[in-house]
């Protein structure tokens, strides 16, 4: 855990000063524009701890794939996932070492989830404090496809904001082509871009609490139609719930934001979409509280819990910001400590580093 520990203080301090020396976006704007060179600190050390691990989640299975497989256009199947087979297509011009797999794809993951959280959060180094300490940074080393998938997505924000449905269209593709379940991304732009709180929120909230009731009869509906897939071994994916603590550290953001959601749409009146999507996070972890395997689907939206919980600090009263800032590191650093060290004793393992 040692270089975890490590990773965090510095993505930490590297954020704190890319926010110290930023600036407006522009005269009277909440956003701020974070320091270039300390963004690209930031990414540099998460990208050197995620690429250059040999352990962590099915990481090997990965590596002992690409070592073992000559990828070419004629074995590549163009109906399943390709976009990361033509990925390891075109790193196996370049070398045969799997930890070029690792490594590309801790970059392009990485890169993309900061440089939007650069873009969209309000306070940068809670939002990458966050991405560490919720677990999301140690899961992205796991589902590496699926994570490289939400990356690309994360990056498309701005089209759910600005209402761009054409070019968000293409960009679920380019994500489908890393994992097809991105393309449940597509009814959800519909879903999300309208006022937070509204009877749509509801109505979901109702539902998935619908969903965890009849859940034996939910969950055989849904992997009847998943059988003849490539995700139809998802039936037999025996792993229990995701944990109840889980869920409340995921919704704890979203009850704040719903005290304070007339002030939170004063500031940035867009902030419903990023509420809406950060909602949708916590229905599919109280599904998933039935079977982990719907925790996968929060890997899409989990992302914009970080940017959520960068704004919540504005939403409190001057005299209370201080304290409340220093409470979400302490709460969220207890609950990495828990998470990681406790519960899952994560040690990550590499040739590169040995503390």
């Amino acid at each position: 855990m040692t270089i975890m520990w490590v990773n965090l203080t510095l993505v930490y301090m590297f954020a704190l000063l890319a926010r110290y020396f930023s600036r407006p976006l522009y005269f009277g704007s909440q956003f701020i524009k974070p320091s270039k060179v300390l963004v690209f600190l930031v990414i540099t050390s998460l990208v050197l701890v995620s690429g250059l691990r040999n352990n962590i989640g099915d990481t090997y299975f990965y590596m002992h794939s690409y070592s073992n497989t000559e990828f070419s256009l004629s074995n590549i199947d163009f109906t399943g996932d390709f976009g990361f087979n033509l990925l390891q297509l075109f790193l196996q011009t370049f070398s045969s070492d799997p930890q070029i797999l690792i490594l590309t794809t801790a970059l392009i993951t990485n890169s993309l989830i900061v440089i939007a959280l650069s873009k969209y959060s309000r306070i940068f180094e809670l939002a990458v404090y966050v991405y560490i300490t919720s677990g999301m940074f140690t899961v992205s080393m796991n589902g590496i496809r699926q994570y490289l998938a939400a990356g690309i997505i994360f990056m498309a924000t701005k089209y759910i904001l600005n209402g761009n449905f054409k070019k968000y269209f293409f960009i679920i593709l380019l994500a489908a082509t890393f994992h097809k379940t991105a393309l449940v991304l597509l009814p959800i732009y519909f879903i999300v871009r309208r006022k937070a709180w509204s009877k749509v929120t509801f109505g979901l909230i109702i539902f998935s609490i619908f969903i965890v009731l009849g859940f034996n009869l939910f969950i055989d509906l849904l992997f009847t139609s998943l059988s003849n897939t490539q995700y139809g071994h998802y039936s037999e994916f025996q792993e229990g719930g995701a944990s109840f603590l889980r869920l409340a550290v995921n919704t704890a953001p979203i009850l704040i934001a719903f005290l304070g959601k007339e002030k939170l749409r004063e500031l940035w009146p867009k902030s419903d979409y990023i509420v809406n999507l950060s909602i949708i996070s916590s229905l599919f972890l109280v599904i998933s509280t039935q079977n982990w395997i719907f925790a996968r689907f929060n890997i899409y939206f989990g992302l914009y819990n970080l940017v959520l919980v960068s704004w919540l600090i504005v939403l409190f009263k001057d005299n209370s910001k201080k304290f409340i800032y220093y409470a979400i590191l302490i709460c969220y650093l207890i609950f990495f400590y828990y998470e990681q060290v406790i519960s899952l004793n994560i040690v990550i393992e590499s040739k590169y580093f040995n503390f």
